[in-house]
């Protein structure tokens, strides 16, 4: 599945992505997670994109620098404000942060109006809000 921008991207049966995974050209984003981009770089401006975990992994601590809608589409993840399953839609709006973890894998659908800001050890013992 060629992903071209100039091109109308369709995928079918996303509830049954599960079965048919394979077949798309993930590539590392986080240690045991995996990402498809549907469109921009997660960089700049708008992104959308397919994240696949692996069973027990995990995304740090980051904060929404813009909405982040998040749609469950095949198992499980937890945050520090709840569980979501398969067919859950999860809207975190700018100034949210959490960290996410798959116990037994999960793949969603990320649509984020802006880039995420990762929060390592620094900014954590000195937050900076511009």
């Amino acid at each position: 599945m060629e992903n071209d921008p100039a091109r109308v991207l369709k995928l079918k049966d996303l509830f049954q992505i599960a079965d048919w995974q394979h077949k798309l050209p993930w590539k590392p984003f986080q240690e045991g997670v995996d990402i498809y981009r549907l469109y921009g770089d997660g960089q700049t401006g708008p992104t959308a994109a397919l994240l696949r975990f692996r069973a027990g992994s995990r995304v740090p601590l980051h904060e929404h620098t813009g909405y982040e809608h998040i749609f469950m589409l095949s198992g499980s993840q937890v945050d520090e404000n709840s569980r979501s399953d398969a067919g859950m839609l999860i809207i975190n709006p700018p100034g949210t942060s959490h960290s996410i973890l798959s116990e037994a894998g999960c793949i969603v659908l990320a649509i984020y109006e802006k880039p995420v800001r990762f929060l390592g050890p620094d900014e954590l013992a000195n937050p900076t809000h511009e």
